[in-house]
Parts: structure tokens; sequence; C-alpha cells
């Protein structure tokens, strides 16, 4: 019997999918790496991972472009003074000393205790704590108190950071305030011990400006100066975020509007002087949990939400 010629392919050849041992070769372009394009970027592509995670920190803090900006080109400078060592070539080295000028809970504390961590990683200090002091605990009470005070903080700061808050304060009683002696004392420590420990002068601006002027020796010491600028309210809201989110609490929609309205009308306040930043947010979130726990006490059975929801009616003002 004579065959049609109109058989199925399934008939006339070998389905593919049914062949013993066949192997299957698939080609897969490679995902393309994107290059780093930020100074961020880069700096965490060539740093250790130490020092990676201790930029990834200073990274999360909202704002402060200028200090990440600095620290950055000093990762840089080290690198390449590492990579001019191999050359034989004059490596460059610069001191660390720095002003800080800004309002009150624009980050310049926070950012002081991180920069000691970092200058810890990257080999500059030993230890990378902070010793935080003030006028009071520099200036004596007596002739060679101030020097024996200062110089035993300076001891204790040496491998890490000697943070001075409201520094201005040392030159307000005149050439025979013992202020004056503190300043000359720790001018010396400067020259002394070099990048040993790294001081960090930090005040207001206008206060710190008047300060660095009636010094004249000082600018020269003190040569990275960083301007910490009044947070905006929308970085104002990024913080308060955080901070909730950091005590496992959140803003409800209406609380979120409620306290964004509240700081655009300090920040448009003329005559608000010295604006405390991070820090008043900090307390009106606190206050707002206190708030809140006093109006949760009435209401039984409370729920997950109901325990970590801030409402508007939790956020109040004097002239609310």
């Amino acid at each position: 019997m004579k065959q049609s010629g109109n058989h199925s392919s399934a008939e006339t050849t070998m389905d593919t999918n049914k062949l013993p041992h066949r192997i299957q070769v698939v080609f897969r372009h490679a995902d393309r790496v994107k290059p780093p394009v930020t100074l961020a970027e880069k700096v965490k592509t060539t740093a250790p991972s130490h020092l990676a995670a201790a930029f990834d920190e200073l990274e999360k803090l909202i704002g402060l472009q200028d200090a990440k900006k600095m620290m950055y080109e000093i990762h840089a400078l080290i690198r390449i003074n590492k990579e001019r060592e191999k050359h034989n070539l004059k490596l460059e080295k610069q001191v660390y000393h720095m002003v800080f000028k800004g309002n009150p809970g624009t980050g310049k504390t926070t950012v002081a205790r991180l920069f000691g961590k970092i200058f810890k990683e990257m080999g500059i200090l030993s230890k990378g704590h902070m010793i935080e002091v003030e006028r009071a605990d520099l200036v004596g009470e007596f002739i060679g108190h101030t020097a024996q005070k200062t110089r035993e903080l300076i001891k204790k700061a040496l491998g890490g950071i000697l943070f001075i808050d409201e520094a201005y304060s040392l030159a307000r009683g005149g050439e025979k305030d013992f202020g004056k002696e503190a300043i000359d004392c720790l001018t010396k420590a400067l020259e002394d011990h070099g990048n040993e420990f790294i001081c960090i002068l930090a005040g207001y601006n206008d206060e710190m400006e008047s300060f660095l002027e009636l010094n004249p020796g000082l600018p020269s010491r003190f040569p990275i100066q960083l301007q910490f600028d009044d947070y905006t309210v929308d970085e104002l809201m990024k913080i308060a975020d955080l901070m909730a989110h950091g005590k496992e609490y959140q803003l409800s929609p209406g609380a979120r509007e409620k306290l964004r309205n509240h700081l655009v009308r300090l920040r448009n306040d003329l005559f608000m002087m010295n604006f405390s930043n991070a820090r008043y947010v900090r307390n009106a979130i606190e206050k707002a949990i206190r708030l809140q726990a006093v109006r949760l006490l009435s209401i039984g059975d409370l729920s997950r939400e109901e325990l970590i929801t801030l409402q508007a009616d939790d956020f109040v003002w004097p002239q609310s």
C-alpha cells in the first residue's frame, strides 16, 4: 500500500525532546556591572570592609554633604599616598584638626564621634574614641590649674578625638581669663603631638568666627573648617521618621502633616534664633510618645498598630 506523502512531522522526524543523553547549552550575556559613579560609591569600592562599613554609617546620616565629602577626600589621599610610596615619591602629610561651625542639632557631635571611628579604620588614630569637653572641663580656678586640667584631658584624648564644644567660650574672659591659658596649652599640645590626637573646635557660626579672629594662630592649626547648615524641612521629616522607627514607632499621615506644617512655620519665623534642628525634632518625638502613652491608658486590648502609631493629637506645642 502506497503511503501518503502528508505524514506529520511527528511521524517523519524524531522528537528532539525525547532524545536520550541530550545536552542543552544556554548562552547568557554576563550582567554588566555598573562602574561607580558617585564619590561615595568610588570610596566604597576601594575601602576595606571595616572602613566601608564606617562610611556606610556616615552616608546614612541625613544631609551633611560637606562632612561626607571631606572624609572621602581624606580616604582618597591615603590611598594615593600608598601608591606614591611604591614609586618612592614624597607622601602628602596633612593636619586633621578641625573647626565645626553651625547651630545646635545640626549633627556636629554625631559626626565628630563617627569621624573618630573612621580615622581609626584609616590608621590615622590608634583608638578612635572621643573625649567631649567644654570650658568648665578645661579652665581651672587658680594659676596653673588650667594647664594641668587641659593636659590631663589631652592625655585622655591621645589616640582619639578631643571635641571642645562651644570653644569660643574660652576667650570670653579677656586677656586675664584662665581660658586663654587653656588655649595656649592646647596650641602647644597640637605642635607636640601632631596627629596623635585630633582636636575639633565646635560652636555657633558667628561666635566661632570671632573666636578665630581673636586668636590669629588658631586658623592655621585647624586647616579643616566645616559648615553644618540648618536642616531643611524635608530633611527634618526624614530625621523624624528615622528617630520614630528606631524606637519602633511610626507617624500617622495626620501626624506627619501636623509636624511638617509646624516645622515650616518655625523655619519661616524671622525671629527664630539658633533653631535646634534635629534636637528639636527628637524632643518633639519623645513628647509625642509620652502623650500617646497617656492617650492609650484608657483603651483596653491594644493592637500592635495602636501601640506603634503616633497620631496628630500626640503632637502638641504651646502655639498650636
